[in-house]
């Protein structure tokens, strides 16, 4: 197999969570550049019916989604509409989640068990939901998780909590499903997304950016490209794996 053919996505059919904007949808868009067929799905219809039309200019087929992964009805009605669509599925990512850091005394209750549903029980319930038909074409799942879930840091007890819970979800996951679907997760350092520019100013940037053993901020490409190394066959024996693409942080780089 030539190293082209090691990562073509041709013919196949992938989902990708919280693919409106940012890391989502750069996934989608590269999926969509190495051959597969796409299905954006997120809660703004104008953010993944643009990403659609973007992926389409790859000469693939793509279909934009509304989804709130939040409302189980519409997370798990993604599988029959893909399969309407497509009559396939091989690659599930799990991209939607997120939560904004805060001092532990004012993390209420229900803001935590959000965090939890938000980010890892969505993922469990579609997974669920895909595993017939992966299984049937010996596809696989990526887990878009976070440094946050390994590193220890101030604000982010709730947060990085829930992601280190979708870390050791995706290593369990990987072992009772071999040798038919693999799982896999990566863990995102500090991306340069909108999510990042909403709550960290340029000041604070450059403080993370100097505590960055790379010196850099991450991109969502920088992400994109793992996604497609664990979505195709040159990570055929790789399963139960956590990728940290996080520019060689080891230490918080919050400053």
């Amino acid at each position: 197999m030539s190293i082209t053919e090691r990562f073509d996505l041709s013919g196949k059919v992938a989902i990708v969570t919280g693919a409106g904007k940012g890391i989502g949808k750069e996934i989608g868009l590269t999926f969509a550049e190495a051959g597969a067929n796409v299905v954006f799905a997120a809660r703004t219809e104008a953010d993944v019916e643009a990403a659609a039309e973007q992926a389409r200019t790859f000469g693939v087929e793509a279909m934009a989604v509304v989804c709130d992964v939040l409302d189980d009805e519409q997370l798990v009605s993604l599988i029959p509409k893909t399969l309407e669509r497509f009559s396939r599925l091989d690659i599930l990512v799990n991209n939607a989640g997120g939560t904004m850091p805060k001092p532990m005394e004012q993390i209420s209750a229900k803001s935590f068990r959000r965090a939890l549903d938000f980010n890892v029980t969505t993922a469990f319930l579609l997974s669920q939901a895909a595993l017939p038909h992966l299984r049937e074409n010996k596809g696989c799942i990526i887990n878009i998780t976070s440094a946050a879930g390994r590193l220890v840091q101030p604000l982010f007890t709730s947060y990085g909590t829930v992601k280190a819970a979708l870390i050791h979800m995706t290593k369990m996951m990987a072992s009772e499903l071999a040798p038919d679907v693999r799982v896999n997760c990566i863990s995102p350092g500090s991306i340069m997304t909108e999510a990042l520019d909403f709550f960290i100013d340029d000041e604070n940037k450059e403080k993370m950016r100097q505590l960055t053993p790379m010196q850099a901020l991450g991109q969502t490409d920088d992400i994109a490209s793992a996604a497609l190394y664990l979505a195709s066959p040159a990570s055929k024996w790789v399963t139960g794996k956590d990728i940290q693409v996080d520019g060689g942080t080891e230490n918080t780089n919050l400053g």
